[in-house]
C-alpha cells in the first residue's frame, strides 16, 4: 500500500509540474528570447477589452494610485508641468514614486508595467537642481547637431534617474511668427535647421542600429528614454501665431515647410508622435486620419505609437468635451492610439468600450492601438526592467551636464551688434576695468534666463526655484578680483552718471511664460527694461545690452543707443556660459535661426519672403575671436 501511495504521489507531481511547465511555457509574452512581435500578439490575446481600452489611457500622477493602476490596467502616467512628488523632490523621492505606482501595474491580472511620460524638454526641467539647457530656439543658433545630441543623452540619463522613461521631447515645430508662446520650443523657422537638430532623438533613444527597419522604434537601453516627435503637423504655421489655432497653408507648403523633420525623426527610431492642439486649413489635426493614418503611419511607415496632447481629443469639440464620446471615436479612428486623457479614466474606458461595442470604434483599431504601445514597452525593455532603483541619482545636476549646457549657452549666444563702428569692437570686454555696472531685471534672475516649462508649467521668476548661475554671478565670476561690479536692477541716469564706469552691461528680457501664456501680438519689451536701457547706454561710454528672450523683441529706436547687442535666448541655469564670451574666453559663433524683425506690422516674415526686409537676416551673426589675456 505504501508503494502505490508512493507511485500515485509522484504521478500526481509529475502532472502538476507538467501543467505549470506548460502554462509558463505559453506565456511567450513573458520570455524576453521571444520575438517581440511574438510576444505583443501572445499578451494581447490574453487581454479583455477593457484592459486593451487602459492600455490606451494615460493619466495625471495627480488622478491615480496603485490600486487604480492595478484595476485598470492602465497604460501610461505622467506629469504635466509642475506635477510633482513634493516641492524640491529628489531624484529617490521621484524613484519611490514612479515604482509605487508601478508595482500597482505589475500586480495587475496580466503584469503589465506602466511607462511614465513628463516634459523634459530643455533638460529635465521639473525636477530641482536638474540640468536646464537653453531651450531649442538657442540651440538653433548653434548650427551644431552633434551638441544637440550630447544634450539629448544627458537629458535621458537625468531623466532616468528619477525612475521616468518617456520624455515628450523634441519640439520639431517650424516657428513660422514669433508671436506664437511656443516659438522658444523651435529650433529654427528653416524647415532644414529643424531637420539637422532631430539629431536629439539619438541622443535620447540612442543610436538606431544599422539595418533597421523604417518606422520602427528604438530605445537603447535603462539609460536611455522614449522619445516623442511633436506636434504633428503645422503646429508652428498658425495665424497670428495664436497657440492651438489654424494653419492656412496649401498641402505643398504642409509637406515643404513642416513635414520634413518627421521623416529624420522616423528613421531615426523615434518611439512615439504627439498630435497637435492646431487645426489645418479648418480640420483638427487630432481628428486628421488622412495625415495621422494616412501619411504617418501608411506613407511614412511609422510604427510607433501616437498620443494625444493634453485634453487633445477633448478639444475637437468648441467648447471642448461637449461630446466625449463622439471625440473619442473621432480622435481614436483618426490614428491617436494612446489619449492623454489626463483624469477622468473612467469615463474614457466606459464610453470606448460602449463605441467599440456599437461598432463606431472597429476591434481592429483597437488593436492597432495596443499592438504599437506595447511593441514600444516590450521594445524598450520595460518588461524586464519595470522598476527604477537610485543607481543614476547622482547624474541629476552633475558637473559634466552643467559644463554641457554652459558649452551650449556659450554656442547659441548670438552678436548682433558690436561698437557703433566696424573698426571699434566693443567686445569682447575687459577683464581687468577698475569698475563696472550691470543692470537690468535678467541679470540677477535664474527663473527668467531658464524660461517656461521650468520647475512650474509657465516658469518662475527669481532665484529660489532650483539651482544654477545667473549671468551676474557668471559676470562676477568671470572679472578681475581687483574689479568692481556694482549692480542695480533698475537705475536711474543721474546715478550711474554719478560713478566712473568703465563699460555697462544691461541684461533684459522677456518674463517666463508657456503655450498660450505667450502668445504676444506686441513683442515688446517691458517699460522697466527700455528705461534701463536709456539710462544706462545714455550715461555710459561703452554699453552692452543682453537680451533673454524666447523670440526676437522689438529693438527700434533704441539700437542706436547701444553700443553692442548681444541675444541670449533662454539659456537656462548656465549663466556662467554668458559671461565666458562677454569676457573673451571663447568667441561668439552663433547664427540667427530665426529672422529679427523691425516692426510686427512686419510678421509674418521668414527667410525667402517676397516682402523679407529685416532687421537681422535669418542666419546673421558677427563673430568674435577668444583672447588670451585681458
Amino acid at each position: 500500500m505504501a508503494r502505490f501511495s508512493t507511485v500515485l504521489l509522484g504521478f500526481l507531481f509529475l502532472c502538476l509540474s507538467t501543467v505549470a511547465w506548460a502554462q509558463t511555457e505559453d506565456m511567450k509574452y513573458k520570455d524576453p528570447a521571444e520575438p517581440v512581435n511574438v510576444r505583443v500578439w501572445d499578451l494581447m490575446r490574453r487581454m479583455t477589452l477593457e484592459e486593451k481600452i487602459g492600455q490606451m489611457a494615460q493619466i495625471d500622477r495627480t488622478a491615480a494610485t496603485a490600486e487604480i493602476m492595478k484595476n485598470y490596467s492602465i497604460g501610461s502616467l505622467l506629469s504635466g508641468g509642475g506635477s510633482v512628488p513634493r516641492p524640491q523632490a529628489t531624484a529617490q523621492d521621484w524613484v519611490n514614486m514612479v515604482n509605487d505606482y508601478q508595482n500597482g501595474s505589475l500586480s495587475s491580472r496580466l503584469g503589465i508595467p506602466m511607462i511614465y511620460g513628463i516634459d523634459a524638454v530643455h533638460g529635465h526641467n521639473n525636477v530641482y537642481k536638474a540640468t536646464i539647457f537653453p531651450h531649442n530656439v538657442g540651440l538653433g543658433c548653434t548650427r551644431d547637431p552633434e551638441l544637440v545630441k550630447r544634450i539629448g543623452a544627458a537629458t535621458a540619463l537625468e531623466v532616468r534617474a528619477t525612475g521616468i522613461q518617456y520624455a515628450f521631447a523634441p519640439c520639431i515645430a517650424v516657428c513660422r511668427d514669433p508671436r506664437w508662446g511656443r516659438c522658444y520650443e523651435s529650433y529654427s523657422e528653416d524647415h532644414k535647421v529643424v531637420q539637422e537638430m532631430t539629431e536629439i532623438i539619438s541622443g535620447l533613444q540612442g543610436e538606431i542600429p544599422a539595418g533597421s527597419p523604417l518606422g520602427v522604434p528604438y530605445v537603447g537601453g535603462k539609460t536611455k528614454v522614449v522619445a516623442c516627435a511633436k506636434h504633428f503637423v503645422g503646429d508652428g504655421g498658425t495665424i497670428r501665431g495664436i497657440d492651438e489655432n489654424n494653419t492656412v497653408i496649401d498641402v505643398q507648403g504642409l509637406f515643404d515647410i513642416h513635414m520634413p523633420a518627421y521623416y529624420n525623426a522616423i528613421s531615426k527610431g523615434v518611439s512615439t508622435v504627439m498630435v497637435s492642439y492646431s487645426s489645418w486649413n479648418g480640420k483638427k489635426m487630432h481628428a486628421n486620419r488622412a495625415l495621422v493614418t494616412g501619411f504617418l503611419k501608411h506613407i511614412l511607415k511609422f510604427r510607433g505609437f501616437v498620443i494625444s496632447d493634453w485634453q487633445g481629443v477633448d478639444r475637437i469639440t468648441d467648447p471642448p468635451h461637449a461630446n466625449y464620446s463622439h471625440s473619442l471615436e473621432v480622435g481614436i479612428n483618426a490614428g491617436i492610439d494612446m489619449v492623454m486623457i489626463p483624469y477622468n479614466y473612467t469615463e474614457f474606458i466606459d464610453s470606448v468600450v460602449e463605441s467599440v461595442n456599437n461598432n463606431r470604434i472597429s476591434m481592429s483599431r483597437i488593436d492597432d492601438a495596443v499592438f504599437r504601445i506595447l511593441r514600444v514597452k516590450f521594445m524598450m525593455g520595460l518588461f524586464e526592467n519595470p522598476l527604477a532603483d537610485y543607481s543614476l541619482v547622482d547624474q541629476i545636476g552633475s558637473q559634466e551636464h552643467r559644463d554641457l549646457a554652459r558649452e551650449a549657452v556659450r554656442k547659441s549666444l548670438v552678436l548682433l551688434k558690436n561698437g557703433k563702428s566696424a573698426d571699434k569692437p566693443v567686445l569682447p570686454l575687459p577683464k581687468n576695468a577698475s569698475k563696472i555696472f550691470v543692470a537690468g531685471s535678467h541679470a540677477n534672475n535664474l527663473g527668467n534666463q531658464c524660461g517656461g516649462w521650468t520647475i512650474e508649467w509657465q516658469g518662475l521668476g527669481g532665484n529660489n526655484l532650483t539651482v544654477g548661475t545667473t549671468i551676474l554671478s557668471g559676470i562676477l565670476n568671470a572679472v578681475d578680483s581687483g574689479t568692481e561690479v556694482v549692480y542695480s536692477e533698475n537705475p536711474d541716469a543721474e546715478f550711474v552718471k554719478s560713478d566712473n564706469f568703465s563699460y555697462g552691461i544691461v541684461v533684459v528680457g522677456e518674463p517666463p511664460y508657456a503655450e498660450f501664456g505667450g502668445d504676444n501680438q506686441n513683442l515688446t519689451l517691458p517699460e522697466k527694461s527700455l528705461n534701463t536701457i536709456k539710462n544706462v547706454c545714455g550715461a555710459v561710454d561703452k554699453c552692452v545690452v543682453v537680451v533673454v528672450s524666447g523670440r526676437p523683441v522689438v529693438l527700434e529706436p533704441y539700437l542706436s543707443e547701444m553700443d553692442a547687442l548681444v541675444a541670449a535666448w533662454l539659456p537656462g541655469t548656465e549663466g556662467q556660459g554668458v559671461a565666458d564670451v562677454l569676457f573673451g574666453d571663447y568667441g561668439f559663433t552663433g547664427k540667427l535661426s530665426r529672422t529679427w524683425f523691425k516692426s510686427v506690422d512686419q510678421l509674418p516674415m521668414n527667410v525667402g519672403d517676397a516682402h523679407y526686409d529685416p532687421l537681422f537676416p535669418f542666419g546673421f551673426g558677427l563673430e568674435t575671436q577668444p583672447t588670451t589675456s585681458s
